[in-house]
């Protein structure tokens, strides 16, 4: 990846229980063992599990001066309210992935910015573990950005996960290679 002085700000969004905060946590990670600058900022409420969940990423080849990203190259929504809140925030010519699983609506959004409609949770459940929708989308940013391949994703994730679920590690992996394979598929 050449991010070339430039900064990927990144918001993924959705309910928790999405695993959202883990995909921010392994694509800083991943961005970290790729030798980027990077800075991480989750954020969820309160209730946790059905709650609003979402964390920032910014990811560059100088330093970073704040994790606060407040217009987004990317938004990924992983539910209705999440693209309601986030996707008009994304910067002129970024990229939205949408959950197209769980949201049906079309954003009115600038023309310059990229929508990709991304069936997530049904890939998820495809592979036979709803919870791994998280990983599918990750894959994707990853594929449609040029950023890191989901190997890379794959082999950092026993860093982020806890011991105990690595046992989903296998299946995680084929989420975020799954992802990568929608966006090659789908003209990207």
């Amino acid at each position: 990846m050449q991010i070339n002085g430039s900064y990927e700000h990144v918001v993924i969004a959705g309910f928790g229980g999405q695993g959202i905060i883990l995909a921010g946590k392994l694509l800083a990670q991943v961005a970290m063992k790729a030798g980027k600058e990077v800075t991480y900022m989750p954020s969820y409420g309160a209730e946790v599990r059905g709650g609003t969940s979402k964390c920032m990423v910014t990811i560059s080849d100088n330093s970073i001066a704040s994790p606060v990203v407040d217009t987004p190259n990317t938004v990924i929504a992983m539910n209705r309210a999440s693209l309601e809140k986030y996707a008009p925030k994304t910067k002129a010519g970024g990229l939205l992935i949408i959950n197209s699983s769980l949201i049906d609506e079309e954003p009115k959004l600038d023309d310059s910015i990229e929508i990709v409609r991304l069936p997530a949770d049904q890939i998820a459940v495809d592979l036979g573990n709803k919870k791994t929708a998280n990983m599918v989308a990750l894959g994707a940013f990853m594929q449609k950005r040029k950023l890191f391949s989901p190997d890379l994703a794959a082999d950092c994730l026993p860093e982020v996960l806890a011991e105990r679920y690595h046992v989903t590690i296998p299946v995680n992996t084929k989420a975020l290679h799954k992802g990568a394979q929608f966006i090659k598929d789908n003209g990207g």
